[in-house]
Order: C-alpha cells, then sequence, then structure tokens
C-alpha cells in the first residue's frame, strides 16, 4: 500500500496556488520561454492522465510505459485548454485526477504492483532526465514530490509579489 498523503498535499497546494494566480485578477506575463498559468496547468493535466493511464494499466496486468513527451508540446498544451474550458476546467480535472490517482495507488495496489518496472521516458526543456524502468511507487513519488510541486513554485512565481519576495530572500541569505 501507497501512503499517497504527499500526493493530496501536492496537489492541494497547487491548486490553491492556481487559485491564487487566478485571483489575483492580473493575466502574469511569463519570462520568455516559459509557461504561463494555463500552460502550467494543462501541462500538469496531461501528466496527471499518463500518469493515471500507467496506473491503471499496471493495475490491468498489462504492458505499461511512461512517457512525458505529450505534456510538453505546445499545440497539446493549447488543445488541453481549450477542451478543459480554462483555467477553472483544468484546476476541476486536475483536482478530480489527484482524487483518482489517491484512490488507484493508495487503495488498490498491492506492494508487487508499485513495484512493477515501468519503461520509463522523462524530458523537460530538450533534456532526457529519464530514460530507464522505474518501478511505479517511484514514479508516484516523483509526481507528489518533484513534479507537482515544482510546478506550484512555477505558478507562484508568475505574481510579481512572489518573486520580489523570493528576490528579496534570496538576496538577504
Amino acid at each position: 500500500m501507497l501512503d499517497t498523503t504527499p500526493l493530496r498535499d501536492a496537489c492541494r497546494d497547487l491548486l490553491e496556488a492556481a487559485a491564487t494566480v487566478a485571483d489575483s485578477g492580473m493575466r502574469p506575463v511569463p519570462p520568455p520561454d516559459e509557461w504561463g498559468a494555463e500552460q502550467i496547468l494543462a501541462h500538469v493535466v496531461i501528466v496527471n492522465a499518463v500518469t493515471l493511464a500507467t496506473v491503471s494499466d499496471v493495475a490491468a496486468g498489462v504492458d505499461a510505459t511512461y512517457d512525458n513527451r505529450a505534456a510538453l508540446y505546445a499545440w497539446n498544451l493549447d488543445r488541453v485548454i481549450a477542451l478543459s474550458g480554462g483555467d477553472a476546467g483544468l484546476r476541476e480535472r486536475i483536482r478530480l485526477q489527484g482524487e483518482a490517482l489517491c484512490a488507484l495507488a493508495g487503495s488498490t495496489l498491492s506492494d508487487a504492483e508499485l513495484d512493477t518496472e515501468v519503461p520509463t521516458l522523462l524530458l523537460s526543456n530538450g533534456t532526457v532526465l529519464v530514460d530507464q524502468p522505474m518501478p511505479l511507487r517511484v514514479l508516484l513519488k516523483g509526481l507528489a514530490e518533484v513534479e507537482i510541486p515544482g510546478h506550484t513554485r512555477q505558478l507562484l512565481a508568475l505574481l510579481p509579489d512572489h518573486a520580489l519576495r523570493t528576490a528579496e530572500t534570496a538576496l538577504s541569505a
């Protein structure tokens, strides 16, 4: 059995950050070559969907793979934004996907299933981060501890006040 508390917490924090950005009344402009809030949320929606598919494949006993490339294509991010209905729809998808991931991974998968080695390809900014089999439990842990929290910080960094406080904190350290 997998403790899904970190995943629940990460999803909650991401959704709170997304609501903060949405409720700011601003349309934060990302730095050059960075994503805006909707692109970040669409990326998370796709990553969650890929993760759900992988978890489902393992539970079904079929060959599972994990490949995040679909979450990196600008045309696919735009497609998911449109199909979701924008910011509010993206946030609702993330909320529901988080619940589904926690339900599937936390209460239905055995330790043997969680230890299943899944061929994994993870890219970021055109760089291969992982190209090897990884246990499903490690993929879920990475989602909860690295991927989602990283995008939470990315969302908050879109807010001028947050960016200014972060810079001031870095300067005073």
